[in-house]
């Protein structure tokens, strides 16, 4: 069982270690699964027969022992050293490579169970959320707002709330599931979503926005126009960059292409079923569903709400529309 374990143990390190090099597209879910099935495994065998198997052994030490000294006082051996108690311990010890499965199978078990169905940490890699999340943010996804999967099959078990516009979404890419990407509902299923000369309708009705202050991009050294908007109940900012084009360039060939029509003006597109269209608030610096398309019910990962820390600037703690 040792050698056994060193190997599974190795290879949990050689894929972390070749995700974290780059040479795999790595499933932190799927590797997770993995080691709550694999601990369960050694927890179940050291519950019922390593541990009880310990436990006889030391039952057969003491009585061992008992016998040695009733034969020791037979003889008129009253007083002898003994280190019972020790061996005992030795006995009773978990050995490492249960130590490293069995022992680790309630916190990875717990872990799972908040990561799969209930908070999901996630990190802000870019700027394309700007002004409503900065890079760095840390923020919360609720996993179960819009019902709750099985984790990897990633199968409904439950409907949850309704996906409504406004909300911030994070989903599986479309064009590449490995990889989680976080924007704004702009479009449910049935809407058509039309971003032309740089202005949001939605099913001809244009989505009013008001000035703001501008906003400081200190990455970039700019200042860029800033809006409101209200897709939802809660109107939220973006920024625009008065420098870029309207019109979209290099856009995918993806599912349900024919349901959008490019223009030098931009685009319009009709969400198709079980379909949502995203945009960045930094809306011109945003690859969304502008560019690769819609994203279908299956990629959904749960509803970003809470910035619970970036090191870089503590403010930025607290919940966000």
């Amino acid at each position: 069982m040792p050698y056994l374990t060193s190997l599974v143990l190795a290879a949990f390190v050689g894929y972390a270690g070749s995700w974290y090099l780059g040479l795999i597209e790595g499933n932190f879910a799927l590797l997770l699964l993995m080691a709550v099935v694999i601990s369960g495994i050694y927890w179940l065998a050291e519950r019922f027969y390593f541990w009880p198997q310990r436990q006889a052994a030391v039952l057969q030490l003491e009585a061992d022992a008992s016998a040695r000294q009733q034969e020791l006082n037979r003889l008129g051996i009253q007083k002898v050293d003994s280190n019972l108690a020790t061996s005992r311990d030795q006995l009773l010890m978990q050995p490492w490579w249960l130590d490293w499965t069995a022992g680790l199978f309630p916190v990875i078990l717990v872990v799972f169970i908040l990561r799969s169905f209930l908070f999901e940490p996630f990190k802000i890699p870019s700027g394309s959320m700007i002004p409503t999340l900065w890079v760095g943010d840390l923020i919360l996804v609720n996993k179960f707002h819009y019902g709750l999967r099985l984790p990897v099959a990633n199968i409904k078990l439950t409907e949850g709330t309704p996906v409504q516009r406004g909300d911030v979404m994070v989903f599986r890419y479309p064009p590449r599931p490995s990889v989680d990407y976080i924007k704004r509902v702009v479009g449910v299923p049935g809407d058509e979503v039309a971003y032309l000369n740089k202005q949001l309708s939605i099913n001809g009705q244009v989505v009013e926005r008001h000035n703001q202050p501008e906003f400081f991009d200190e990455s970039s050294m700019r200042y860029f126009k800033q809006y409101d908007e209200a897709l939802g109940s809660q109107p939220h900012m973006l920024i625009q960059d008065e420098d870029r084009p309207a019109f979209i360039t290099g856009a995918d060939q993806f599912a349900f292409r024919e349901n959008c029509r490019y223009s030098v003006e931009g685009v319009v597109c009709k969400v198709p079923a079980g379909h949502y269209f995203m945009m960045g608030d930094n809306r011109d610096n945003s690859l969304d569903s502008r560019y690769w398309g819609f994203v279908p019910d299956a990629n959904i990962v749960g509803r970003a709400f809470f910035v619970w820390m970036n090191f870089g600037n503590i403010k930025r703690i607290g919940g966000f529309h």
